[in-house]
């Protein structure tokens, strides 16, 4: 059977991002990773696009994971139904355990050679290891069997006709529609008033002339620098660069969601409402493209004054990863399809989280942190200590004295790995 490309693309992802865990000890970074797995594996799941919408997509798998378990139940009584185990049996291994546990131990006590040998064949029992794997192998578990219900009753595609399924109905239609177990009924779509160019086209203009605006502001700042802030704002360069990244980043968030609301709801029956979309909805863009530059440039400047940290890192790679969204809602005009923007800015995300992995954002950090004390700024050191052992290679530009502190600290409490979480870094620093 001939595999979707779609979903060879998204499996290799999962797969990517769950290999990151042997590779780099970060604990922030694998959680991530396997978060971003699940998405992933969701996706590779569900195949072509469902009529759910990208959010059901996402989500399928660890939801169908809950919803399996009857599904699994039946399966199993059905396979073993023609096997059945007689009660007697049960008694008899019943009967059997209470012996063992009565007599070994007798045993055991009674002989020390005995004793050596049982003790050899029996393994320890470490109620924490074993709540803990047991949590491990029932989340794993699930998730297989949630796979495997997706793709034994996939929902339907986004392309073909509009029905509910089965316990799909309950969820998506929140039960308003009574249909039978796997059943199918179809239903109508709603018709949608649609908005007119005035009716959108006020509040996107306001918005663009706002942008227009503030990004001037940016470019007289820019070419002003220190000097220019400092009379204007009366803040340091530093200063005003921390105070707007945050209202910025929230500022491109928002600016999306209109968006996404104007190209759901816009008129385009004629030409003329499709191009005044498109030249709305673009100026927009490329102007929110601009604040997130800035914003960006504010959090790099930021980072050069008072140092490189991982939270600040992660939040910049956000801000270019809704960069990326910005372009793709633009490619998104060409042919006024919007269906394929959701699930490929999810997949930009993951990516995104992929590379930032490999790339190892703890040792760029540290690298980025001994750069300032070597341009002459003060280093961290009890910030770089409570890192992982990524950053250990990093170090290797320092003092010898002060490399030993910072190295002391991170492999403070480092023990050696069980063969199930064997771990490249953790196992190089040791």
């Amino acid at each position: 059977m001939d595999v979707p490309s779609s979903r060879m693309w998204w499996g290799a992802l999962a797969l990517g991002l769950l290999a990151i865990g042997v590779f780099r000890a970060a604990p922030w970074l694998f959680v991530l990773c396997v978060l971003g797995a699940g998405v992933a594996g969701s996706f590779a799941a569900v195949g072509r696009r469902s009529v759910f919408g990208v959010f059901f997509d996402m989500v399928a798998v660890p939801w169908s994971a809950v919803m399996s378990v009857p599904w699994l139940y039946r399966g199993v009584g059905r396979g073993a139904g023609s096997r059945r185990v007689g009660p007697r049996v049960w008694w008899s291994v019943a009967a059997t355990f209470v012996l063992l546990l009565v007599f070994v131990p007798l045993l055991v006590g009674a002989d020390p050679v005995f004793a050596r040998l049982v003790g050899a064949v029996v393994p320890v029992l470490d109620t924490g290891l074993l709540v803990q794997w047991g949590f491990v192998f029932t989340i794993a578990g699930l998730g297989v069997a949630g796979a495997l219900y997706v793709l034994a009753g996939p929902p339907p595609a986004a392309d073909g006709p509009s029905r509910v399924t089965g316990w799909m109905d309950l969820v998506i239609a929140g039960g308003a529609a009574a249909v039978q177990e796997r059943g199918t009924e179809s239903v109508a779509a709603p018709r949608i008033r649609r908005l007119s160019r005035t009716e959108w086209g006020l509040p996107m203009g306001a918005l663009t002339v706002l942008f227009a605006v503030f990004v001037g502001t940016q470019l007289a700042v820019m070419f002003g620098g220190d000097g220019y802030v400092q009379r204007t704002a009366d803040l340091t360069y530093a200063e005003y660069a921390r105070s707007g990244f945050w209202e910025l980043s929230m500022v491109s968030m928002l600016t999306l969601a209109v968006i996404a609301v104007v190209q759901r709801w816009a008129a385009q029956q004629s030409a003329g409402d499709r191009l005044w979309l498109r030249v709305g909805v673009s100026a927009v863009s490329v102007l929110t493209l601009v604040i997130v530059a800035s914003a960006l440039h504010r959090m790099w400047t930021y980072q050069q004054a008072y140092g490189f940290t991982v939270l600040r890192l992660l939040v910049e790679v956000f801000e270019l990863w809704i960069g990326l969204v910005y372009l793709l809602v633009l490619s998104s005009l060409v042919r006024l399809r919007r269906e394929w923007v959701p699930r490929a800015a999810a997949g930009a995300a993951l990516a995104t989280l992929l590379v930032l992995a490999v790339v190892n954002p703890e040792h760029l950090v540290a690298d980025r942190n001994i750069d300032r004390w070597q341009a002459g700024r003060t280093l961290d050191s009890e910030y770089l200590g409570r890192l992982s052992t990524d950053i250990l290679p990093a170090l290797d530009r320092l003092p010898a004295a002060q490399r030993e502190e910072i190295a002391r600290d991170v492999r403070a409490g480092l023990d050696r790995d069980t063969w199930q979480g064997w771990n490249l870094s953790r196992s190089s620093a040791r």
